[in-house]
């Protein structure tokens, strides 16, 4: 059953910027978002960036060693979110970057926002074209392993997700 929730242009244009890879300068680059979280609007109409919650390329390095980690603990232990993640990977025959959708539906939710989520899933994901990776999870250990995040991305063939071993 579909929410009625609208999906904001800033969440489109937002998901435009990071699935595109054009060349640019270094410091052009560093603004490239890394990781990006959405959640609803304060009237549970619309489908928003949330403030704050964003990784920058040129945040990852120095200020951020590991930047799926520092995602996977900007998630709210209890509300739900939609995320964005540019993934760095390589698989045993290459180096590979895709992007990620995440559905987050912690156990701490309540029913309603759980309820809300789930059924406005469906109106971010038709937005978002071009999407090849999809991960849903309730709690921060059915994601905080990179094995998880490797099995969607291409199973055993993964050998690193950012630079780590699986």
């Amino acid at each position: 059953m579909a929410s009625g929730v609208m999906v904001s242009d800033c969440v489109i244009a937002i998901f435009n910027k990071m699935k595109v890879r054009k060349a640019c300068s270094a410091e052009e680059a560093k603004l490239r978002r890394k990781a990006v979280i959405f959640c609803l609007s304060p009237d549970k109409k619309t489908i928003i960036p949330e403030e704050g919650k964003e990784i920058l390329v040129g945040d990852c390095g120095d200020k951020i060693p590991d930047p799926y980690t520092h995602f996977v603990d900007m998630l709210p232990h209890d509300d739900c979110r939609y995320a964005l993640y540019d993934c760095t990977y390589e698989t045993k025959e290459s180096k590979k970057e895709d992007l990620v959708f995440l559905f987050w539906a912690p156990d701490e939710a309540t029913l309603k926002s759980k309820m809300i989520y789930a059924s406005s899933k469906d109106a971010i994901k038709k937005k978002l074209t071009g999407i090849k990776h999809e991960v849903q999870a309730n709690t921060k250990a059915d994601i905080k392993d990179r094995c998880t995040l490797a099995e969607k991305l291409g199973g055993n063939s993964v050998v690193t997700v950012e630079g780590i071993a699986v």
